[in-house]
């Protein structure tokens, strides 16, 4: 019989939208917030290792520009998808916008974010400071709650500037929710407001992610994200492959 995992309890905190957790089980910790809801999976020897497909998936998002160099990651939570970018590409400047203060702290404490000169995290709604934030070649949208995705997720007008807010060539990457039928949540919004011009590559946590170009001129170029992702996967320490695979055109 195998030993039960044993969990603890590092840290728990209460603020205006409920409670953070960050608990420990052998050798990974988790930040959850409510009702136990998973929000992040650190592996504690290595916070950039990317332990769940959706993750990486964004990762290949990542990957979708030659040589970005400027990133904004709305909505932070553990850190470790932010660590990923900052190890692997040749990013100059990065910005995180989180709404809740307590996260980061945590994150920087109990969950091994790097106090790296790169980044700057800024406390508030990403729908409200989206405006005030740098272009970006990369734009991350992660937005959850322990309810699920955040409105910011079906918001057409945010939607639309976070593509605006994108610098030449860049690359829009949104971690969506999936239906019973494997679309993204809200297609019918995703191919009116991007004009079917995008990729999804779904994954088995249920989630969509969507890779939107910065404009119509743009286009996924297949072979070139393969060769990156081959190049880097010695790095990683896992490969990409079988995830690029699996992206199609939006449905």
């Amino acid at each position: 019989m195998s030993e039960e995992r044993v969990e603890r309890l590092l840290a728990e905190v209460h603020d205006d939208f409920g409670t953070i957790r960050v608990l420990e089980v052998e050798d990974y910790r988790f930040l959850e917030f409510g009702d136990a809801i998973e929000q992040s999976c650190v592996f504690t020897a290595d916070p950039s290792w990317l332990e769940y497909d959706y993750t990486r998936a964004m990762l290949i998002g990542a990957l979708c520009p030659e040589a970005p160099e400027s990133a904004l990651f709305l909505g932070l939570g553990a850190g470790t998808l932010t660590q990923a970018c900052l190890k692997f590409l040749p990013l100059e400047d990065v910005e995180a916008i989180e709404l809740r203060p307590d996260v980061p702290r945590l994150a920087i404490e109990y969950l091994g974010l790097d106090d790296d000169p790169r980044l700057y995290i800024r406390i508030g709604d990403a729908l409200e400071l989206l405006d005030s934030a740098e272009p970006a070649d990369l734009i991350f949208v992660d937005l959850y709650n322990d309810l699920g995705p955040a409105a910011g997720h079906l918001a057409w007008t945010f939607l639309e500037n976070c593509q605006k807010k994108l610098a030449p060539n860049g690359w829009l990457i949104i971690n969506q929710w999936a239906t019973d039928d494997g679309k993204p949540l809200g297609a019918a919004l995703f191919r009116g407001l991007y004009h079917r011009h995008y990729w999804e590559l779904p994954v088995k946590e249920g989630n969509v992610i969507l890779l939107v170009p910065g404009d119509l001129d743009q286009t996924l170029d297949m072979d070139a994200l393969m060769a990156r992702a081959q190049a880097l996967a010695p790095r990683l320490g896992y490969s990409l492959e079988s995830l690029i695979k699996a992206i199609r055109p939006a449905t």
